[in-house]
């Protein structure tokens, strides 16, 4: 049975001034998109922390340079720095004291062996030598006497003996004849040993006078000049002395340098040596070790910048170049040399730790 067909319900009109219905669909569209926005956002950063944290655990990456690897010959060097001084230097003190009326030296000059230095008024000194000349007289005048003392009580002494021999003298009489020789010969020997004294003290003031004039013990320079004509100085038997002047022979110099206690048993006498110093540039000076110091020097004691170092010096072979004494130097010294050993320079080794993932 055929139902009979039905049209669609006519649309209902719309009232003129009546509100249109709202479009859902494009809004709807709209804030699913935001949606995928902001998800897609927040996997981005998750993934950018996440790769961060793994970045952070990683090992940083070490630049290095390369190079093939060759044989060569390896130098081990100890370096230290010191200053420049000559090998040998006389400091020159007066062992009198006194005013200086004669010094015919100034700094920087030429001095040969021998040649007059210094000298001292000599007054006072040549004063206590003929002080003791006299003694020298008064004693021998007076070990005369005794002399002659002596020998008149030992001709009394024999007469009293005979005496004594033939009973014409009693026993005191004897006894005081010999006491009487004994004293005089203990004092004519006590004469001698004052003509003895007399004679040291001759000897000591005319030694003390022959040092008020110093001369030059050695060929060189006079380095350091630290009194001037008329000054007063002080004795070297009285507390440190005045210290005059230093003559150095600047013809044999060497660098002192100071080597730290952790490399000075690496360093040997005999060990080559170059040393640079500040005044002349990148010029390099050879030199040989040839003394090193049995006590090290500490510094900064008791604190966290203490150093213990020791004292090595190097003869320098070059002479063609007059070096001046305080010179500030440094020193490569040559510990130890291996020849023919594959090498790599140092800026192409690293060192990675055993959990790294480089």
């Amino acid at each position: 049975m055929h139902q009979p067909a039905t049209s669609p319900p006519a649309a209902k009109p719309i009232e003129p001034g009546a509100p249109k219905p709202a479009v859902a669909l494009p809004r709807r569209r709209k804030s699913r998109r935001r949606r995928y926005i902001l998800i897609g956002i927040g996997a981005l950063l998750l993934l950018w922390i996440v790769g961060a944290i793994i970045a952070s655990k990683r090992e940083k990456p070490i630049p290095v340079i390369t190079e093939k690897a060759t044989k060569r010959t390896i130098v081990q060097l100890v370096s230290a720095t010191g200053k420049v001084q000559p090998e040998t230097e006389v400091k020159i003190s007066p062992e009198v004291a006194g005013e200086i009326i004669e010094l015919p030296v100034i700094d920087g000059a030429e001095v040969k062996k021998g040649d007059l230095l210094v000298k001292v008024k000599p007054d006072t000194y040549k004063a206590l030598l003929e002080q003791q000349e006299a003694a020298i007289s008064s004693a021998k005048a007076t070990n005369l006497q005794q002399k002659a003392t002596m020998m008149k009580t030992e001709q009394d002494l024999k007469r009293a003996d005979d005496m004594y021999a033939k009973k014409t003298i009693s026993i005191q009489e004897y006894n005081t004849a010999q006491a009487a020789y004994d004293v005089a010969k203990n004092t004519y020997e006590s004469s001698l040993h004052e003509i003895e004294r007399a004679q040291a003290g001759s000897s000591q003031a005319r030694d003390q006078l022959s040092k008020t004039t110093i001369y030059s013990p050695i060929d060189g320079t006079v380095t350091l000049l630290n009194s001037k004509l008329g000054e007063r100085v002080v004795a070297t038997n009285q507390f440190a002395g005045t210290e005059v002047m230093r003559v150095a022979d600047l013809s044999h110099m060497e660098a002192r340098v100071d080597v730290n206690e952790n490399d000075v048993v690496n360093v040997k006498v005999g060990d080559k040596a170059s040393v640079k110093v500040d005044a002349y540039g990148d010029r390099k000076f050879h030199g040989t070790v040839y003394q090193i110091a049995n006590t090290g020097t500490t510094t900064g004691a008791g604190t966290q910048e203490e150093v213990t170092n020791f004292q090595v010096k190097i003869r320098i072979d070059d002479h063609d170049v007059l070096l001046r004494p305080g010179l500030s130097c440094t020193a490569d010294i040559e510990t130890d040399v291996v020849k023919d050993v594959v090498a790599v320079p140092m800026q192409a080794v690293t060192i990675r730790t055993g959990d790294s993932n480089l």
